[in-house]
Order: structure tokens, then sequence, then C-alpha cells
């Protein structure tokens, strides 16, 4: 599936973080949606989608598969702007999963 190509921005890449369940894939999306992107050179949009491996819904007993999976799709006039843009994201994110591992309410539950 080809993506339409914008002139203004030719440059794109989308990073799909797959999460263990769609509320932290939901609470990854609203913690980093918080921050806007610094230069109007780079746009970037969140959503949350499902997984490729998750079950179709005529084998699974729900209704429709849960959006556990975080996608960031960015465009850029310049490949140095997607760079810098994209490795401002992973230390967001690296932040975001770093909290999460640590004071996320299902890891209290854990047997240690």
């Amino acid at each position: 599936m080809a993506a339409q190509s914008d002139p203004e921005f030719p440059c794109s890449l989308t990073i799909d973080v797959p999460l263990p369940t769609a509320r932290l894939a939901s609470a990854a999306l609203q913690s980093l949606r918080v921050d806007q992107e610094l230069s109007p050179l780079v746009r970037r949009s969140f959503s949350t989608i499902p997984s490729p491996n998750s079950p179709t819904a005529s084998s699974s007993s729900s209704s429709s598969p849960e959006n556990t999976v975080l996608r960031t799709e960015y465009k850029a006039t310049t490949n140095r702007m997607l760079r810098v843009a994209v490795n401002g994201f992973m230390e967001s994110l690296s932040t975001v999963l770093g909290v999460m591992e640590e004071l996320d309410v299902d890891v209290l539950g854990r047997d240690q």
C-alpha cells in the first residue's frame, strides 16, 4: 500500500510500538501527545492500532481487536529534520516506557 507523497513534507517515517495492553498504548499516546513538535518543518501524528498478530474478530470471542500498538507518523521537509525529531521522540518514549515499567499498577501486582 503506497502512501501519498506530500511535496511540502517529502520525508516520512512510521514507528509502531507494540505494548502489552490497550490501556498502556492509550496511556503512552496521551503522555507523548502533550509535547508539540518545536519545528514547523516537522509534522507528527499519534494513533493506536490493533496488533497485526491479534486474532481476527471471527476467531475471537470479542467483537473487535484491542488497539495495543502505538503508531507515530512523522513527516518532515528534510531527512535531517526527520532524524532530529525522531531522536527527540525516542528519548521521550524511553522515559514513558521506563515510568510504565517502574510504576504501572499491573507491575505492582506481579510476584517479584
